[in-house]
């Protein structure tokens, strides 16, 4: 009986911590083509930005991954805010942003370079 109750609680207290993640609300990007520089918002709540956090960005390039990114804390409550330097850019292409958060979930922002 002890371990059906230890189960119990310990799945309540999962469950309940999993409640607080959730994936980015939304990503704003810019491309500056004379400096080839793509400025990412992007929008993630939290109330404790060393503990969940965007942890990871993916950038591809015409369906091709370019960047990964690893990040170890989120550096606003609202927000994580990135530049990076895509020289390759060209007029009509795709850029493919994901954000992912660090317990759950993800978000797809697409760019098209016009």
């Amino acid at each position: 009986m002890g371990r059906i109750i230890f189960f119990i609680l310990l799945f309540l207290l999962a469950a309940t911590s999993l409640s607080y993640a959730h994936p980015p609300s939304d990503i704003t990007l810019e491309y500056d083509f004379e400096t080839g520089f793509l400025s990412v918002a992007i929008m993630h709540n939290v109330e404790n930005p060393q503990s969940h956090f965007i942890h990871k960005v993916s950038i591809a390039l015409n369906g091709k991954e370019i960047i990964s990114h690893s990040i170890s804390l989120q550096d606003e409550f609202d927000m994580q805010v990135l530049g990076y330097i895509v020289p390759d850019v060209r007029k009509g292409d795709t850029l493919l942003i994901e954000a992912y958060c660090s317990i759950s979930g993800k978000m797809k922002k697409e760019l098209k370079a016009e």
